[in-house]
Protein backbone atom coordinates (compact mmCIF):
# COMPACT_ATOMS: atom_id res chain seq x y z
CA UNK A 1 0.00 0.00 0.00
CA UNK A 2 1.61 3.15 -1.08
CA UNK A 3 2.14 6.08 2.06
CA UNK A 4 -0.03 9.63 1.52
CA UNK A 5 1.79 12.22 0.13
CA UNK A 6 2.00 14.82 2.54
CA UNK A 7 0.52 18.88 1.23
CA UNK A 8 3.72 20.21 -0.33
CA UNK A 9 4.72 23.70 0.67
CA UNK A 10 6.80 26.17 -1.01
CA UNK A 11 10.75 25.91 -0.69
CA UNK A 12 13.46 28.18 -1.19
CA UNK A 13 14.53 28.40 -4.82
CA UNK A 14 17.88 27.12 -4.05
CA UNK A 15 17.38 24.59 -1.55
CA UNK A 16 18.43 21.01 -1.87
CA UNK A 17 15.89 18.25 -2.63
CA UNK A 18 15.37 16.69 0.60
CA UNK A 19 16.69 13.66 1.16
CA UNK A 20 14.47 10.68 1.56
CA UNK A 21 13.18 9.84 4.71
CA UNK A 22 15.09 7.10 7.49
CA UNK A 23 13.57 4.07 8.14
CA UNK A 24 12.89 3.94 11.95
CA UNK A 25 14.82 0.66 12.21
CA UNK A 26 18.04 2.06 11.25
CA UNK A 27 20.37 4.49 12.93
CA UNK A 28 21.06 7.67 13.05
CA UNK A 29 23.79 9.84 11.34
CA UNK A 30 26.80 9.38 13.89
CA UNK A 31 25.32 6.37 15.50
CA UNK A 32 28.65 4.42 15.06
CA UNK A 33 30.79 7.59 16.83
CA UNK A 34 28.56 8.13 19.40
CA UNK A 35 28.73 3.83 20.42
CA UNK A 36 32.26 3.90 20.04
CA UNK A 37 31.99 7.45 22.68
CA UNK A 38 30.13 6.30 24.86
CA UNK A 39 31.80 2.64 24.79
CA UNK A 40 35.02 3.78 25.45
CA UNK A 41 33.63 6.43 28.13
CA UNK A 42 32.07 4.06 30.03
CA UNK A 43 35.31 1.40 29.81
CA UNK A 44 37.33 4.45 31.11
CA UNK A 45 34.85 4.56 33.93
CA UNK A 46 34.40 1.22 34.98
CA UNK A 47 38.84 1.60 35.25
CA UNK A 48 38.77 4.38 37.14
CA UNK A 49 36.58 2.82 39.39
CA UNK A 50 38.09 -0.34 40.01
CA UNK A 51 42.00 0.98 39.94
CA UNK A 52 41.84 0.86 44.01
CA UNK A 53 41.18 -2.53 44.10
CA UNK A 54 43.95 -4.21 43.62
CA UNK A 55 46.27 -1.20 44.70
CA UNK A 56 44.91 -0.26 47.48
CA UNK A 57 48.01 -0.87 50.36
CA UNK A 58 50.63 0.52 47.67
CA UNK A 59 48.50 3.93 47.48
CA UNK A 60 47.97 3.84 51.15
CA UNK A 61 51.30 3.50 51.88
CA UNK A 62 52.84 5.95 48.93
CA UNK A 63 50.25 8.90 51.00
CA UNK A 64 50.78 7.46 54.92
CA UNK A 65 47.04 6.57 54.75
CA UNK A 66 45.08 4.95 57.80
CA UNK A 67 42.05 3.06 57.97
CA UNK A 68 39.92 5.72 57.56
CA UNK A 69 41.25 7.09 54.44
CA UNK A 70 41.41 3.85 53.01
CA UNK A 71 38.13 3.13 53.50
CA UNK A 72 37.34 6.52 51.27
CA UNK A 73 39.58 5.55 48.67
CA UNK A 74 37.34 2.40 48.44
CA UNK A 75 34.14 4.39 48.28
CA UNK A 76 35.03 7.97 47.29
CA UNK A 77 34.40 7.55 43.75
CA UNK A 78 30.91 5.49 44.17
CA UNK A 79 29.65 9.06 46.59
CA UNK A 80 29.95 10.80 43.55
CA UNK A 81 28.45 8.72 41.29
CA UNK A 82 25.00 8.03 43.27
CA UNK A 83 25.14 11.53 44.68
CA UNK A 84 24.86 12.98 41.29
CA UNK A 85 24.03 10.00 38.33
CA UNK A 86 20.00 10.74 38.87
CA UNK A 87 20.58 14.85 38.30
CA UNK A 88 22.99 14.16 36.04
CA UNK A 89 20.03 12.44 33.55
CA UNK A 90 17.70 15.18 34.13
CA UNK A 91 20.21 17.56 33.03
CA UNK A 92 21.43 15.37 29.82
CA UNK A 93 17.84 14.86 28.78
CA UNK A 94 17.26 18.71 29.25
CA UNK A 95 20.11 20.64 28.03
CA UNK A 96 21.76 18.15 26.33
CA UNK A 97 23.40 14.70 26.19
CA UNK A 98 26.26 15.38 24.08
CA UNK A 99 26.97 18.54 26.43
CA UNK A 100 26.37 16.43 29.57
CA UNK A 101 28.75 13.81 28.12
CA UNK A 102 31.30 16.12 26.87
CA UNK A 103 31.65 17.83 30.22
CA UNK A 104 32.13 14.85 32.33
CA UNK A 105 34.86 13.36 30.46
CA UNK A 106 36.63 16.71 30.44
CA UNK A 107 36.13 16.63 34.39
CA UNK A 108 36.97 12.97 34.50
CA UNK A 109 40.48 14.18 32.72
CA UNK A 110 41.21 17.11 35.32
CA UNK A 111 40.45 15.00 38.43
CA UNK A 112 42.32 11.48 37.12
CA UNK A 113 44.99 14.03 37.20
CA UNK A 114 44.76 15.20 40.42
CA UNK A 115 44.76 12.26 41.87
CA UNK A 116 47.92 11.22 40.45
CA UNK A 117 49.00 14.50 41.09
CA UNK A 118 47.64 14.22 44.51
CA UNK A 119 50.51 15.74 47.24
CA UNK A 120 48.15 14.39 50.25
CA UNK A 121 45.17 11.89 51.35
CA UNK A 122 43.27 15.04 51.31
CA UNK A 123 43.63 15.99 47.83
CA UNK A 124 43.62 11.98 46.64
CA UNK A 125 40.43 11.77 48.20
CA UNK A 126 38.74 14.81 46.66
CA UNK A 127 40.10 14.06 43.54
CA UNK A 128 38.11 10.35 43.84
CA UNK A 129 34.76 11.80 44.69
CA UNK A 130 35.06 14.43 41.62
CA UNK A 131 35.99 10.94 39.23
CA UNK A 132 32.69 9.98 41.05
CA UNK A 133 31.02 13.28 39.51
CA UNK A 134 32.61 13.11 36.59
CA UNK A 135 31.73 9.48 36.06
CA UNK A 136 28.10 10.23 36.60
CA UNK A 137 27.88 12.74 33.84
CA UNK A 138 29.17 10.23 31.11
CA UNK A 139 26.98 7.18 32.39
CA UNK A 140 24.14 8.87 32.79
CA UNK A 141 24.15 10.82 29.61
CA UNK A 142 26.13 8.36 27.48
CA UNK A 143 23.01 5.77 27.58
CA UNK A 144 20.74 8.31 26.84
CA UNK A 145 22.77 9.12 23.38
CA UNK A 146 22.75 5.57 22.30
CA UNK A 147 18.96 5.21 23.16
CA UNK A 148 18.57 8.51 21.18
CA UNK A 149 20.45 7.16 17.95
CA UNK A 150 19.55 3.58 17.92
CA UNK A 151 15.69 2.91 17.64
CA UNK A 152 13.73 0.46 19.49
CA UNK A 153 14.66 -3.26 17.86
CA UNK A 154 17.43 -4.75 16.66
CA UNK A 155 19.75 -2.06 16.44
CA UNK A 156 19.08 -1.20 19.95
CA UNK A 157 19.44 -4.04 21.55
CA UNK A 158 22.59 -4.97 19.57
CA UNK A 159 23.96 -1.22 20.76
CA UNK A 160 22.54 -1.39 24.10
CA UNK A 161 24.93 -5.55 24.16
CA UNK A 162 27.40 -3.07 23.51
CA UNK A 163 27.38 -0.98 26.08
CA UNK A 164 26.94 -3.69 28.80
CA UNK A 165 29.85 -5.80 27.00
CA UNK A 166 31.96 -2.33 27.79
CA UNK A 167 30.94 -2.25 31.81
CA UNK A 168 32.43 -5.99 31.85
CA UNK A 169 35.58 -5.26 29.90
CA UNK A 170 36.29 -2.09 32.26
CA UNK A 171 36.01 -4.08 35.47
CA UNK A 172 37.82 -6.83 34.62
CA UNK A 173 40.98 -4.68 32.68
CA UNK A 174 41.01 -2.37 35.81
CA UNK A 175 42.47 -4.12 38.28
CA UNK A 176 44.84 -5.62 35.71
CA UNK A 177 45.83 -2.57 34.44
CA UNK A 178 46.20 -0.60 37.80
CA UNK A 179 48.39 -3.64 39.21
CA UNK A 180 50.65 -4.16 36.31
CA UNK A 181 51.40 0.03 36.17
CA UNK A 182 52.11 0.05 39.55
CA UNK A 183 53.94 -2.94 39.75
CA UNK A 184 56.03 -0.91 37.03
CA UNK A 185 56.01 2.82 37.91
CA UNK A 186 54.29 3.29 41.59
CA UNK A 187 50.48 3.89 42.16
CA UNK A 188 50.90 7.41 40.69
CA UNK A 189 50.97 6.06 37.16
CA UNK A 190 47.97 4.24 36.56
CA UNK A 191 46.21 7.62 37.25
CA UNK A 192 48.14 9.77 34.62
CA UNK A 193 47.60 6.84 32.38
CA UNK A 194 43.78 6.97 32.85
CA UNK A 195 43.94 10.66 32.12
CA UNK A 196 45.53 10.31 28.81
CA UNK A 197 43.42 7.58 28.11
CA UNK A 198 40.25 10.51 28.37
CA UNK A 199 41.86 12.25 25.54
CA UNK A 200 40.72 9.72 22.58
CA UNK A 201 37.43 10.15 24.32
CA UNK A 202 36.98 13.92 24.21
CA UNK A 203 38.29 13.52 20.43
CA UNK A 204 35.44 11.00 19.52
CA UNK A 205 32.74 13.36 21.35
CA UNK A 206 33.60 16.06 18.89
CA UNK A 207 31.57 13.55 15.95
CA UNK A 208 28.43 12.74 18.16
CA UNK A 209 25.41 14.46 17.37
CA UNK A 210 23.55 15.94 20.13
CA UNK A 211 20.05 15.09 21.37
CA UNK A 212 17.92 16.43 24.24
CA UNK A 213 14.35 15.40 25.70
CA UNK A 214 11.57 16.65 22.37
CA UNK A 215 10.42 18.83 25.60
CA UNK A 216 12.78 19.72 27.83
CA UNK A 217 11.80 19.70 31.58
CA UNK A 218 12.94 22.39 33.95
CA UNK A 219 15.66 21.50 35.97
CA UNK A 220 14.71 20.55 39.69
CA UNK A 221 17.51 21.99 41.63
CA UNK A 222 15.77 21.52 45.16
CA UNK A 223 15.07 17.93 43.94
CA UNK A 224 18.74 17.67 42.84
CA UNK A 225 19.98 19.04 46.00
CA UNK A 226 18.36 16.85 48.68
CA UNK A 227 18.56 13.69 46.37
CA UNK A 228 22.05 14.54 46.12
CA UNK A 229 22.61 15.42 49.71
CA UNK A 230 20.84 11.98 51.10
CA UNK A 231 22.50 9.73 48.20
CA UNK A 232 25.51 10.40 48.88
CA UNK A 233 25.08 10.64 52.82
CA UNK A 234 23.97 7.28 53.00
CA UNK A 235 26.67 6.32 50.91
CA UNK A 236 29.35 7.90 53.42
CA UNK A 237 27.32 6.47 55.81
CA UNK A 238 27.71 3.06 54.44
CA UNK A 239 31.82 3.46 54.22
CA UNK A 240 31.91 4.35 57.48
CA UNK A 241 30.44 0.70 59.11
CA UNK A 242 34.03 -1.39 59.43
CA UNK A 243 34.04 0.09 62.58
CA UNK A 244 30.29 -1.14 63.39
CA UNK A 245 26.74 -0.36 62.37
CA UNK A 246 25.70 1.72 65.44
CA UNK A 247 29.20 3.82 64.95
CA UNK A 248 28.47 7.47 65.37
CA UNK A 249 30.28 7.85 61.94
CA UNK A 250 27.44 5.53 60.29
CA UNK A 251 24.57 6.83 62.79
CA UNK A 252 25.01 10.55 61.80
CA UNK A 253 25.29 10.71 58.47
CA UNK A 254 22.36 7.52 57.72
CA UNK A 255 20.12 9.68 59.91
CA UNK A 256 21.19 12.78 57.59
CA UNK A 257 20.34 10.85 54.71
CA UNK A 258 16.68 9.64 55.69
CA UNK A 259 16.24 13.60 56.40
CA UNK A 260 17.27 14.43 52.80
CA UNK A 261 15.93 11.70 50.98
CA UNK A 262 12.18 12.39 52.78
CA UNK A 263 12.91 15.97 51.94
CA UNK A 264 13.31 14.92 48.34
CA UNK A 265 10.25 12.99 47.71
CA UNK A 266 7.97 16.07 49.48
CA UNK A 267 10.05 18.29 46.48
CA UNK A 268 8.70 15.75 43.72
CA UNK A 269 5.27 15.62 45.00
CA UNK A 270 4.60 19.39 44.78
CA UNK A 271 7.06 21.08 41.84
CA UNK A 272 5.44 20.84 38.23
CA UNK A 273 8.00 19.07 36.82
CA UNK A 274 9.67 16.65 39.08
CA UNK A 275 13.45 15.23 38.26
CA UNK A 276 11.93 11.71 39.12
CA UNK A 277 8.35 11.47 38.30
CA UNK A 278 6.29 9.70 41.25
CA UNK A 279 4.09 8.03 39.44
CA UNK A 280 7.14 5.46 37.42
CA UNK A 281 7.21 4.33 41.76
CA UNK A 282 4.04 2.42 40.50
CA UNK A 283 5.23 1.26 37.35
CA UNK A 284 6.37 -2.67 37.47
CA UNK A 285 8.45 -2.43 34.86
CA UNK A 286 10.74 1.16 36.66
CA UNK A 287 10.62 -0.97 39.76
CA UNK A 288 12.15 -4.08 37.91
CA UNK A 289 14.73 -2.16 36.46
CA UNK A 290 15.81 -0.68 39.83
CA UNK A 291 15.67 -3.60 41.73
CA UNK A 292 17.73 -5.14 39.30
CA UNK A 293 20.78 -2.93 39.48
CA UNK A 294 20.32 -2.96 43.20
CA UNK A 295 21.07 -6.54 43.65
CA UNK A 296 23.07 -6.43 41.06
CA UNK A 297 25.17 -4.17 43.30
CA UNK A 298 24.39 -5.12 46.30
CA UNK A 299 25.18 -9.00 45.60
CA UNK A 300 27.95 -9.26 42.69
CA UNK A 301 29.61 -5.34 43.00
CA UNK A 302 29.76 -5.22 46.52
CA UNK A 303 31.75 -8.07 46.82
CA UNK A 304 33.77 -8.35 44.18
CA UNK A 305 35.20 -4.88 45.28
CA UNK A 306 36.30 -6.64 48.71
CA UNK A 307 37.23 -9.79 47.07
CA UNK A 308 41.16 -9.16 46.51
CA UNK A 309 41.62 -8.31 50.30
CA UNK A 310 40.15 -11.58 50.70
CA UNK A 311 42.13 -13.66 48.63
CA UNK A 312 45.44 -12.10 48.83
CA UNK A 313 44.96 -12.69 52.82
CA UNK A 314 43.51 -15.91 52.79
CA UNK A 315 45.65 -17.66 49.86
CA UNK A 316 48.42 -14.59 50.08
CA UNK A 317 48.66 -14.06 46.53
CA UNK A 318 50.06 -10.97 45.05
CA UNK A 319 48.19 -7.94 43.31
CA UNK A 320 48.68 -8.78 39.90
CA UNK A 321 47.53 -13.10 40.22
CA UNK A 322 44.69 -11.27 42.20
CA UNK A 323 43.72 -8.99 39.18
CA UNK A 324 43.59 -12.03 37.27
CA UNK A 325 40.41 -13.48 39.14
CA UNK A 326 38.98 -10.25 37.59
CA UNK A 327 39.65 -10.92 34.20
CA UNK A 328 38.00 -13.99 34.23
CA UNK A 329 34.75 -12.95 36.18
CA UNK A 330 34.28 -9.22 34.33
CA UNK A 331 36.01 -10.66 30.83
CA UNK A 332 33.35 -13.17 30.77
CA UNK A 333 30.77 -10.73 31.44
CA UNK A 334 31.81 -8.96 29.10
CA UNK A 335 31.73 -11.87 25.98
CA UNK A 336 28.36 -13.01 27.44
CA UNK A 337 27.05 -9.26 26.94
CA UNK A 338 27.38 -9.32 23.74
CA UNK A 339 26.11 -12.55 23.05
CA UNK A 340 23.38 -12.16 25.29
CA UNK A 341 21.18 -10.00 22.40
CA UNK A 342 20.66 -13.74 21.13
CA UNK A 343 18.12 -13.79 23.91
CA UNK A 344 15.72 -10.82 22.93
CA UNK A 345 13.95 -12.33 20.79
CA UNK A 346 12.61 -14.92 23.18
CA UNK A 347 12.92 -12.76 26.83
CA UNK A 348 11.82 -9.69 28.04
CA UNK A 349 14.47 -7.63 29.58
CA UNK A 350 13.07 -8.13 32.82
CA UNK A 351 12.81 -12.18 32.81
CA UNK A 352 16.65 -11.77 30.96
CA UNK A 353 17.66 -9.91 34.16
CA UNK A 354 16.21 -12.49 36.17
CA UNK A 355 17.91 -15.39 34.38
CA UNK A 356 20.77 -13.19 34.81
CA UNK A 357 20.82 -12.50 38.35
CA UNK A 358 20.18 -16.74 38.83
CA UNK A 359 23.18 -17.97 37.10
CA UNK A 360 25.38 -15.34 38.77
CA UNK A 361 24.39 -16.63 42.28
CA UNK A 362 24.82 -20.09 41.31
CA UNK A 363 28.71 -18.60 41.06
CA UNK A 364 28.43 -16.85 44.19
CA UNK A 365 27.35 -20.21 45.74
CA UNK A 366 30.20 -22.10 44.41
CA UNK A 367 33.02 -19.70 45.52
CA UNK A 368 31.80 -21.53 49.17
CA UNK A 369 34.34 -22.90 50.40
CA UNK A 370 37.53 -20.79 50.18
CA UNK A 371 40.22 -21.77 52.79
CA UNK A 372 43.51 -21.21 54.04
CA UNK A 373 46.44 -23.12 52.07
CA UNK A 374 43.71 -23.69 49.32
CA UNK A 375 44.31 -23.96 45.37
CA UNK A 376 43.71 -20.14 43.92
CA UNK A 377 42.34 -22.24 40.68
CA UNK A 378 40.08 -23.78 42.59
CA UNK A 379 38.27 -20.13 41.92
CA UNK A 380 37.91 -19.59 38.21
CA UNK A 381 35.13 -22.00 37.12
CA UNK A 382 32.85 -20.45 40.22
CA UNK A 383 33.97 -16.79 38.35
CA UNK A 384 33.27 -18.36 35.56
CA UNK A 385 29.48 -18.61 35.78
CA UNK A 386 28.92 -15.76 37.83
CA UNK A 387 30.77 -14.29 34.68
CA UNK A 388 28.46 -15.28 32.63
CA UNK A 389 26.01 -14.32 34.20
CA UNK A 390 26.62 -11.15 35.14
CA UNK A 391 27.17 -10.29 31.50
CA UNK A 392 23.48 -11.61 30.83
CA UNK A 393 22.42 -9.29 33.97
CA UNK A 394 24.11 -6.34 32.52
CA UNK A 395 22.58 -6.45 28.88
CA UNK A 396 19.20 -6.87 30.64
CA UNK A 397 19.63 -3.95 32.80
CA UNK A 398 20.74 -1.54 29.86
CA UNK A 399 17.44 -2.48 28.06
CA UNK A 400 15.39 -1.89 31.08
CA UNK A 401 16.97 1.20 31.90
CA UNK A 402 15.73 2.74 28.92
CA UNK A 403 12.45 0.88 27.94
CA UNK A 404 10.91 1.57 31.49
CA UNK A 405 10.64 5.07 31.28
CA UNK A 406 9.13 7.80 28.34
CA UNK A 407 11.23 7.80 25.15
CA UNK A 408 12.55 10.98 25.11
CA UNK A 409 13.71 10.54 29.36
CA UNK A 410 16.22 7.78 28.18
CA UNK A 411 19.41 9.61 30.25
CA UNK A 412 16.98 10.02 33.33
CA UNK A 413 16.43 6.12 32.88
CA UNK A 414 20.40 5.42 32.94
CA UNK A 415 20.90 7.24 35.68
CA UNK A 416 17.97 5.90 38.52
CA UNK A 417 19.49 2.85 37.05
CA UNK A 418 22.81 3.42 37.96
CA UNK A 419 21.99 5.04 41.28
CA UNK A 420 20.37 1.81 41.78
CA UNK A 421 23.99 -0.07 41.36
CA UNK A 422 26.13 2.23 43.10
CA UNK A 423 24.05 3.09 46.08
CA UNK A 424 23.49 -1.37 46.57
CA UNK A 425 27.44 -1.43 45.76
CA UNK A 426 28.50 0.72 48.39
CA UNK A 427 25.65 -0.96 50.78
CA UNK A 428 27.19 -4.66 49.50
CA UNK A 429 30.96 -3.69 49.89
CA UNK A 430 29.95 -2.11 53.62
CA UNK A 431 27.86 -5.79 54.59
CA UNK A 432 30.59 -7.66 52.93
CA UNK A 433 33.53 -5.87 54.86
CA UNK A 434 31.15 -6.39 58.38
CA UNK A 435 30.57 -10.10 57.41
CA UNK A 436 34.18 -11.00 56.54
CA UNK A 437 35.85 -9.10 59.35
CA UNK A 438 32.82 -10.50 62.23
CA UNK A 439 34.03 -14.18 61.75
CA UNK A 440 36.44 -15.84 63.53
CA UNK A 441 39.30 -18.97 63.46
CA UNK A 442 42.34 -20.58 64.53
CA UNK A 443 44.35 -17.73 62.29
CA UNK A 444 43.84 -14.47 60.71
CA UNK A 445 43.90 -16.20 57.51
CA UNK A 446 41.37 -18.85 58.75
CA UNK A 447 38.95 -16.47 59.92
CA UNK A 448 39.11 -14.14 56.92
CA UNK A 449 37.97 -17.58 54.79
CA UNK A 450 35.20 -18.00 57.00
CA UNK A 451 33.71 -14.76 56.48
CA UNK A 452 34.43 -14.53 53.29
CA UNK A 453 32.25 -17.78 52.72
CA UNK A 454 29.48 -16.46 55.03
CA UNK A 455 29.48 -13.79 52.29
CA UNK A 456 29.40 -15.96 49.26
CA UNK A 457 26.32 -17.56 50.74
CA UNK A 458 24.55 -13.83 51.77
CA UNK A 459 25.52 -12.88 48.10
CA UNK A 460 24.09 -15.77 46.24
CA UNK A 461 20.58 -15.64 48.52
CA UNK A 462 20.51 -12.05 47.46
CA UNK A 463 20.96 -12.51 43.55
CA UNK A 464 18.49 -15.82 43.94
CA UNK A 465 15.82 -13.15 45.93
CA UNK A 466 16.39 -10.00 43.30
CA UNK A 467 15.96 -12.51 40.21
CA UNK A 468 12.00 -13.53 41.79
CA UNK A 469 11.59 -10.33 42.63
CA UNK A 470 12.65 -8.96 39.06
CA UNK A 471 10.84 -11.71 37.25
CA UNK A 472 7.66 -11.21 39.36
CA UNK A 473 7.92 -7.13 38.30
CA UNK A 474 8.11 -8.24 34.77
CA UNK A 475 5.37 -10.20 34.29
CA UNK A 476 3.27 -7.46 36.34
CA UNK A 477 4.56 -5.04 33.54
CA UNK A 478 3.72 -6.93 30.40
CA UNK A 479 0.11 -7.55 32.11
CA UNK A 480 -0.10 -4.08 32.56
CA UNK A 481 0.92 -3.46 28.94
CA UNK A 482 -1.20 -6.33 27.15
Amino acid sequence: MKAQAAPRTPAPPAAAPAPPPRRSAEPAPGAGTTLAAVGLGTLLTLMAFTAPATTLAATARGLHCGPVAQTWMLTGTPVGLAALLLTMGSVADARGRRRTFAAGTLLLLVSTALAAAAPATGVFLAARILQGAASAAVLAAGLGLVAATHPSGPQRVRALGLWGATVGAGVAVGPVYAALLTQAWGWRSLYWGLALLALPVAALTAGVPESRAARPRRLDPAGAATLGAGVGALVAGFGESRGGWLHPAVLVPVGAAAVALAAFAAVERRVAEPMLDPALWRSPAFLASGLGALANGLALVGVFSYLPTIVQGVLGTGAVATSMLFLVWSGLSAVSALLARRLAPHLGAAAQAALGLAVAGAGQAALYGLHAGGSYGRMFPALAVGGVGSGILNAALARLAVSSVPADRGAMGSGANNTARYVGSALGVALTVSVVTAAHGSSPAAALAAGANHAFLLSAAACLAGAAAVLLLGRRAARAAA
